[in-house]
Formats: C-alpha cells, sequence, structure tokens
C-alpha cells in the first residue's frame, strides 16, 4: 500500500458518539456497482445528444456522480496507486446524497466548490446548490439528506421565463461566490452565504452601441472564464461572444473573498510606479482610479505597505459612485506596423461558432483556448498585462443598508469609444502603460480535432486544465476525449532560456466513445482527472448508451516526457503483441567465442621418417602424447565448456520452449477463431460486394440525370452560399436567443407593469375620489353663492313690489 487517500467514507458528519463504521468494501473503479448497475437515460430520438459533465472530483480522495435515474448524487471515497502503482480503488458501497426537495429539472453540469462543501446542479430547467453536510435519512442509514436551494429563482427558469444560464463556475477565490452568464448578456455574481435569491452584483454587458450590431452573433455571449493568479488576471472575468470575440472585465472581486497580501501589493506598487509617474496625464488619471480602488477594497493595503506581516488580506465591498466597469475588447491579434491590426479574431480554419473558452495560467503565460463548433481549438496568449478600466459618467446602482453599507451594486459595462482597439509590439511603454487598452493576443496554434463530419454542425466542446501538469488541456466532446499538450509558451521559454522556435501542439486520443461508428458516438457525461505525487495521472470517462453507463479509465506516468510516453507504451504493446525483445532483452545461451568453434591449433612438423617410427618406439609414443595434448584442449575441453554452458542454460533453454509453446497455442486458438469467423466474414464481404455494386449503378444513374453537368458555381456565388450557410448556422441562433431574451424581458416587464398598474389604480382611485369631494365641495359653494344672490335680487324685487302696493293703498284712500 503506498498511500490511502480516504476520509473516513463511513461518516457524512462529524461523529457525536462511538457507533461502528459500516463495512465497506474496496474493488477497482472500473467495477464499481455505481456504474455497472446504474441505468442509462433515454435520450429519444435527438440525432445529437447533449453533452453531460456529472462527474467530479474534489481534487483529493473523492468522486461524486450524479445519478440521473435516481436524482441522487454519489459519493465515492477512492485510493490512489493501490495495489499496483497504475490502479485506483473505490469505496463500495457509495454514499449516497440525496437532495432535501424534488428536482424538477435534468441536470446536464455539476460543479464543485474549492473547500469540497457545495456542488451546483445546472440543467436546462434549473440552477440548484446542493450543500454536502447533511443528516442521516430516517430510512436508510447509508443516505444523506443534504439541504438544496435555488439560485437566482426570480431570473432563470421563472413561470413566465426564458433565461437560459450559459455558463455557471465557482469563482476560484471563494468558496461562496458563483458566477452565471446568462442568456439576456448579463455576467451575475452571487453571494450564497448570504443570499442566493438576489446577485450580488450584475454587468449588463452592451459590446456594441445600440444599433450599431451588423450581426447578431456580436452580440451573444456564449462562455466566460475568470482568470488566474497573475497581477490583474486575478480580478479579470474574460467573456467569448458567439463570434469570437473575446473582451475583458476588470476588476471584478466577490465581496469577502480573500487574496495573497504579496500580490496585492505588487500591483499597488505597480500602479504607483509606473502609473503616477508617468508622463501621460491619461496614464495618471488610470492608474489613480486603480490605486483608489485597491485602497478602498482592501483598507489594510496601507498597514501592509508600512511594513505589516499580514500573508492574506479580505476584498471589502466597493464600487465607485461616478463610474462602471469598461468592457475592453475585443481583443486583436498583435501586430508590428499596424498591417494585421484589421485581422479578424476567427482564424481563417476554424468554422461555425464559438463555443466555450478557457483561461489557464502556464508560469508567466496567460492562454486563452477558444473552441468553435466545426471542432477546431484557437490557442492565443495574452502579449501585454491587463489593466483595469472605468467608463467615467456612468454611474453603477447601488444597494446599500439603513447603514450605507454596500450589499450589491449593478452596472451597464461597455467599451470606451474613439481609443485604439489594439496595441503594437513596437510601441514604447509610454503608449501602452496604463493607458487602457485591452491586450493583444498571440496566436500560438489553431488545432483541429477532426472530428467526425456528422458531429461538426452541432458540436459542443468543453475544455478542462490538468492539475498535474500545466501544459496539457483535455478536450471533452461527443467523439470522446482528447489531450492538448503545448510545446511552446512565448514568454516561458524565453524566461527559461529554451528555444523560442514555435512548435506545433501535440494532440493525443484519450478516450473515443464511437467504437468504430463515428456516426452514432456514446454520448459522454462525465469527466475528471487524478493524479498523485508519484507522477501518475488517470483520466476517467464516463459514456452512455441505450442500455448502461460505462466507465473507462487511462493511467500516465508524467515521470516519463510527455511526448514519447504515449509512443513507449505502443511499442511495448506491439513488442509484446509480436513476442519480439530487443537485443539487451535477449540472453545469450552460448558465447560468441564457443559459437565460432574451437581453437585452431597448428600440428606440429613432421620429420621425413616418421613412417618407419613404430607405436611402441619412445619416438612413436612421445608423438602420440603430443598428439593426444593437442586433441584434448581443442576438442575435450571445448566440448566440455559447451556441456558446462549448456547445462547452466537449461532452465533459460526450457522457459523460452515453454514460451514459444504458450505463443503456439495461443496462435492455435486465434487460427480456430479464424475458422470460426470466416464464413462469418465471407458472409460479410458478399453483402459489402453487392452493396458495392449496387452504390455503383446509382452512381451511374445519377450521372446521367439531368442536374449531374450543371456548371460549378463561379467565385461570387460561392461567396454567397458562405454567407448564406454562415447566417443558418450562427445568426439564425443568435437571433432566436436574442429574441427569447427580448420576450423573457417583455414579460418580466409586462408582470411588474402589472402589479405596478394594480398599485397605480388605487392611487388613481383614490386621487378621483379626492377630486371628486373637492369638486362637488366647489359646486356648493358657488351654488350657494348664487341662491344668495338669488335670494338678495328677490328680496329686493319684494320690497319694491310691497312699496308699489303701500303706494296704491295710499292713493285711494
Amino acid at each position: 500500500m503506498r498511500y490511502n487517500l480516504d476520509l473516513n467514507e463511513a461518516d457524512s458528519e462529524p461523529r457525536r458518539s462511538l457507533t461502528p463504521k459500516r463495512d465497506v468494501d474496496w474493488v477497482p473503479l472500473k467495477t464499481h456497482p455505481v456504474f455497472t448497475a446504474a441505468t442509462a437515460v433515454d435520450y429519444g430520438d435527438s440525432v445529437s445528444p447533449p453533452l453531460r459533465s456529472l462527474l467530479v472530483s474534489d481534487g483529493a480522495s473523492r468522486l461524486y456522480f450524479w445519478d440521473s435515474t435516481k436524482l441522487c448524487l454519489h459519493r465515492i471515497s477512492i485510493r490512489l496507486g493501490e495495489p499496483e502503482p497504475t490502479s485506483v480503488l473505490a469505496a463500495s458501497p457509495s454514499k449516497v446524497l440525496q437532495p432535501d426537495v424534488p428536482l424538477d429539472f435534468v441536470v446536464h453540469k455539476i460543479s464543485i466548490n474549492k473547500n469540497g462543501s457545495a456542488i451546483a446542479l445546472v440543467g436546462p430547467g434549473g440552477l440548484w446548490i446542493m450543500y454536502l453536510y447533511g443528516h442521516s435519512s430516517t430510512r436508510d442509514s447509508s443516505t444523506v439528506i443534504c439541504r438544496t436551494v435555488r439560485v437566482g429563482p426570480q431570473i432563470y427558469y421563472g413561470d413566465h421565463d426564458v433565461i437560459r444560464t450559459l455558463q455557471v463556475s465557482w469563482h476560484p477565490y471563494s468558496n461562496f461566490h458563483l458566477g452565471v452568464l446568462s442568456s439576456d448578456s448579463v455576467f451575475r455574481l452571487f453571494n450564497l452565504s448570504s443570499d442566493g435569491v438576489q446577485p450580488e452584483q450584475e454587468y449588463y454587458l452592451q459590446p456594441v452601441e445600440p444599433g450599431q450590431s451588423k450581426n447578431a452573433s456580436s452580440i451573444c455571449p456564449v462562455d466566460f472564464s475568470f482568470g488566474g493568479d497573475h497581477l490583474w488576471d486575478k480580478f479579470s472575468v474574460f467573456v467569448l461572444f458567439s463570434d469570437g470575440s473575446i473582451y475583458i472585465l476588470c476588476p471584478v472581486v466577490p465581496f469577502r473573498s480573500t487574496y495573497k497580501c504579496e500580490s496585492i501589493l505588487e500591483i499597488y506598487n505597480d500602479a504607483q510606479s509606473f502609473g503616477l509617474k508617468s508622463a501621460n496625464p491619461t496614464a495618471v488619471s488610470n492608474s489613480s482610479l486603480a490605486i483608489s480602488w485597491l485602497e478602498e477594497t482592501f483598507p489594510n493595503l496601507v498597514q501592509a505597505t508600512s511594513g505589516g506581516d499580514m500573508t492574506v488580506i479580505v476584498a471589502h465591498p466597493c464600487a465607485l459612485f461616478d463610474a462602471s466597469l469598461a468592457l475592453q475588447g475585443p481583443l486583436r491579434r498583435a501586430c508590428n506596423n499596424g498591417n494585421e491590426g484589421d485581422i479578424s479574431i476567427k482564424g481563417a480554419e476554424c468554422e461555425g461558432r464559438a463555443v466555450s473558452l478557457l483561461y489557464k495560467l502556464i508560469s508567466k503565460d496567460s492562454v486563452l483556448v477558444t473552441a468553435w463548433s466545426g471542432g477546431q481549438l484557437q490557442i492565443d496568449a495574452l502579449a501585454d498585462e491587463i489593466q483595469p478600466v472605468w467608463n467615467l459618467g456612468s454611474p453603477p446602482r447601488v444597494h446599500v443598508d439603513p447603514n450605507d453599507n454596500i450589499l450589491g451594486h449593478a452596472m451597464i459595462c461597455e467599451p470606451i469609444t474613439g481609443k485604439l482597439s489594439e496595441v503594437k509590439l513596437d510601441q514604447p511603454l509610454d503608449y501602452t502603460v496604463w493607458m487602457g487598452l485591452p491586450p493583444p493576443l498571440l496566436r500560438l496554434a489553431i488545432v483541429d480535432l477532426a472530428l467526425p463530419k456528422k458531429m461538426e454542425r452541432c458540436s459542443l466542446i468543453m475544455m478542462f486544465v490538468d492539475k498535474l501538469m500545466d501544459e496539457r488541456i483535455y478536450a471533452l466532446h461527443n467523439g470522446g476525449i482528447d489531450s492538448i499538450i503545448l510545446h511552446f509558451l512565448p514568454f516561458t521559454s524565453q524566461s527559461r532560456g529554451q528555444d523560442q522556435t514555435m512548435k506545433t501542439p501535440s494532440v493525443h486520443p484519450v478516450l473515443n466513445t464511437c467504437q468504430g461508428d463515428t456516426s452514432n458516438p456514446f454520448p459522454l457525461c462525465g469527466f475528471a482527472s487524478l493524479s498523485d505525487s508519484f507522477g501518475y495521472s488517470w483520466i476517467v470517462g464516463v459514456t452512455i448508451s441505450q442500455e448502461c453507463i460505462v466507465l473507462e479509465m487511462k493511467t500516465w506516468n508524467l515521470q516519463v516526457p510527455v511526448q514519447f510516453s504515449n509512443f513507449l507504451n505502443e511499442e511495448k504493446l506491439a513488442a509484446t503483441a509480436t513476442g519480439e525483445k530487443n537485443e539487451s532483452e535477449r540472453s545469450e545461451i552460448i558465447s560468441k567465442n564457443l559459437l565460432s568453434g574451437p581453437k585452431v591449433v597448428l600440428l606440429p612438423q613432421s620429420s621425413s621418417n616418421m613412417r618407419s617410427v613404430t607405436a611402441d618406439s619412445i619416438e612413436g609414443r612421445s608423438m602420440l602424447h603430443q598428439y593426444f595434448k593437442l586433441f584434448h584442449e581443442n576438442y575435450v575441453e571445448y566440448a566440455h565448456t559447451v556441456y558446462y554452458e549448456l547445462k547452466q542454460h537449461g532452465p533459460e533453454l526450457k522457459r523460452l520452449i515453454d514460451d514459444q509453446q504458450t505463443r503456439l497455442r495461443e496462435a492455435q486458438q486465434k487460427l480456430l477463431k479464424v475458422r470460426g469467423k470466416q464464413e462469418l466474414l465471407e458472409d460479410r464481404i458478399e453483402r459489402a460486394i453487392k452493396l458495392h455494386n449496387v452504390l455503383e449503378e446509382r452512381i451511374h444513374r445519377l450521372k446521367n440525370l439531368p442536374g449531374a453537368h450543371k456548371r460549378p458555381l463561379s467565385k461570387a456565388e460561392r461567396e454567397f452560399k458562405s454567407t448564406l450557410d454562415h447566417f443558418t448556422g450562427v445568426e439564425v441562433d443568435a437571433l432566436h436567443t436574442s429574441i427569447d431574451t427580448l420576450t423573457a424581458r417583455l414579460r418580466r416587464y409586462t408582470n411588474s407593469s402589472k402589479n405596478n398598474n394594480l398599485v397605480n389604480q388605487q392611487h388613481k382611485i383614490h386621487r378621483r375620489n379626492t377630486c371628486v369631494q373637492g369638486s362637488q365641495i366647489s359646486q356648493l359653494k358657488s351654488s350657494l353663492e348664487k341662491l344668495s344672490l338669488l335670494n338678495a335680487e328677490n328680496a329686493k324685487k319684494v320690497k319694491l313690489v310691497e312699496s308699489t302696493i303701500k303706494s296704491k293703498e295710499a292713493n285711494r284712500c
């Protein structure tokens, strides 16, 4: 036993009493009951089944596999390198983790956070977080009930919402922050330790001005990737759009995330040394904003610069109230004299649309890998450092508590207009450092995975990094898993003094799911990379068919140079199959000196009177003795030596004979199998010949059709046809996505407006009632005034009438 990586599989939570452990058996991972007894998921009549990632590793001693049939998570403890260095053992039975709420969607991807305490369940119908430490079930002690919560229920997958999640990823510097890119062109950052309903940060991506886009694919994001531990890369988010353009958001920092104090001091000192002291006012302004942001985000930074002994530093909530982040990009290819500045981001060899993006920090190089639906990988390296850029005069929307503490913010991110869009390599530092220009890209290579033609049009490619070897990248697609090894890195090779000539990356197939039929491959549903400290690396892939789930595994020894490991393995297998051995492995049965025969010794010269010498004479006896001595030295000793060596090599000869007999028996068995399959092969050959004849007849008939002799398309027609194909494959999908997003926004606005209308109607009714009462009072007042005037006039008339009557009566008298 080399070592044991098991972390107490029997316990799902800290033990509170001395309870006996459940018995577990350690079986080979490939024969684990989870994979041999699982039931496959029926995809129906789908030609291209969805690419899934249902297997993850916590990086230490456990594998997690989502069972799509039982809707539960299996936690499998593993031991690497037991009993053989290339073996992997797994604990059986596995621990079953059950969500505490029913899930009403199909999980397509699971992702574990940095400390292994939570897993994100992602699918076309939901986004949930499953916390891995729960309580035991009352029905089954081997089942753990885990708390499961929904993320963004008011944003994603509502009753009348069609906003889809495009990519979900845990932030590398936080255990509780989850980044989500959705189809409404918004990147959101959720803090699951406080609130999983509302996002902590929202960035509305607007790569072009409204109405200025010439194609829909340039405004539809498809993927994003967080940066690595290098200067401002750690605060960067790389966003990929459907047309292959890449944009950068910097700085993006989760609240309460932790960083190395040394790395923060490095960029702080860089801004002060190269930014504030620059002769360019733009560089001074940009570096001043960066310094202000650093001092507000890391209040203890000033204490660290004065000689403090802090090792880590915590990021505090921060937002510049008069500026929003700029969307830096699109990233252009580097050029020397401006001749290549207008070259498209998409390489000439890339086909289809961009589907995924991977950022990888390899020593001193920041590498970006873009995967295209045509099966190509576009590999670039950043030629300059990333710098933070803000859009002044565009204040964000900030959410604060009653004590004015920042709880979250949202902002619109768009490129800065009127600036140079690319950096030239021959420009001096005063024109590039802290000027707010996006870093250029150095094209390293374009790798074609040579996917089957029927899979290229709708190929989805996932990319993963190798935890043990930085230069290796894994590409996961419906045809299997490929390993891509980079042999040239510009800045790393320069710092190490290596050969700086550009070398093509090498591609090695790791797992193949086509099984000889490239038109109908078995879909992959999981992938995990395992490694130990002894240089061994394991690639675990899970394929799914209509009958069962199959786990396949491949082992590499990184102590052997990677570019020769596969070649040596293939040579060794070929030598074993053919029974060949190297000259050094062949043991000598008889030495070369013995194979040349006995030594030739010249006989002594005989005198002329030898015939007169008799055998009984003294001369005859001496002569016979001399001949016998020569015979003994030449032949008897040689025969004795041969006999001795043959006797000593008897076991070796017996082993060789047994080996030859074993090979003979195997060859006889193979011949028997061939004879048994001979009739079947003859039938297949006969059917193939008949099918070949039928196809030839069809070809002859097709040649005689009227449309077979049409003239070929002209250059303009071919270009127009390629434009239509591109529009059909890329632009239409992007337009559908935009329509769905606008529909979702319209529905959300309609629902919110309905609620607002109800409130407004109540206010209007109240105001209307108030207005009615006031108007009635005024009318009553005016009526009273009129009545009073009328009464006054009537009173005057009555007095006049009375006076007239009195005067007439007086005259009568």
